[in-house]
């Protein structure tokens, strides 16, 4: 069930499009001011938020560019909700990161036709996020495994020859410490690569072939 809320401060307003919501098989979340709104947004995360303009403590645009800049609610369509129509007051409302306008007093069926229209966005939304992550999963799996094959790869060597000069009736010293270093080396490189993928707050992907991406790491320019 899409979950949608309403932000007003006139109560009577919020009863009216709260049932008007859930006839139609949504479930409504309410909030009776710009404060509390946000809140709910953000602790809730709906699907979809009808915001009245004219509020007394935070106006619904100021609410909107909030949300807006707010990662954890940027990508939920808004929908503001109010008797402005003037064309400054449209364009204020779009700048501030609104999906759409609705004028009052609405239409039930333009307001049904209008939360449809955000709610598919939405989830195109969703989707999109969901294929990001997909994405950047299989690009740090390939990333590593480019990163890390060549000390894997140095660390093994040098475990063979370790293996084979202690089977010799006479062990060098020597050739032990030369080979254990090479072990901290490929740890070194491992750990290395680990830390500058954990450190990634805004992956980039980059090609690695036609058609594998990769993460940007910095270690890149050097290898």
């Amino acid at each position: 069930m899409k979950r949608i809320l309403v932000i007003d401060d006139l109560p009577e307003n919020v009863f009216m499009l709260q049932e008007r919501l859930e006839h139609e098989g949504y479930e409504a979340l309410t909030a009776y001011d710009g404060k509390s709104g946000i809140e709910k947004a953000i602790t809730e995360i709906p699907d979809l938020i009808l915001l009245d303009v004219m509020m007394p403590d935070i106006n619904g645009f100021e609410v909107c560019k909030t949300l807006v800049n707010d990662s954890r609610t940027s990508a939920i369509p808004i929908i503001l909700v109010t008797a402005k129509t003037g064309a400054e007051d449209t364009k204020e409302g779009l700048d501030a990161g609104a999906y759409d306008y609705i004028k009052k007093p609405f239409n039930k069926v333009e307001l049904l036709a209008r939360v449809k229209s955000a709610l598919k966005l939405s989830e195109a939304n969703k989707l999109l996020v969901e294929v990001e992550k997909r994405n950047t999963f299989f690009a740090t799996v390939v990333t590593a495994n480019h990163k890390i094959k060549q000390p894997l790869t140095l660390l093994s060597l040098s475990s063979a020859a370790i293996k084979r000069e202690l089977k010799k009736d006479e062990i060098s010293k020597d050739t032990l410490l030369g080979k254990l270093k090479y072990i901290d080396i490929a740890v070194k490189e491992i750990t290395d690569v680990l830390d500058q993928l954990n450190a990634i707050k805004e992956p980039v992907l980059s090609d690695y072939t036609k058609n594998i991406k990769m993460i940007k790491v910095e270690a890149d320019d050097a290898g």
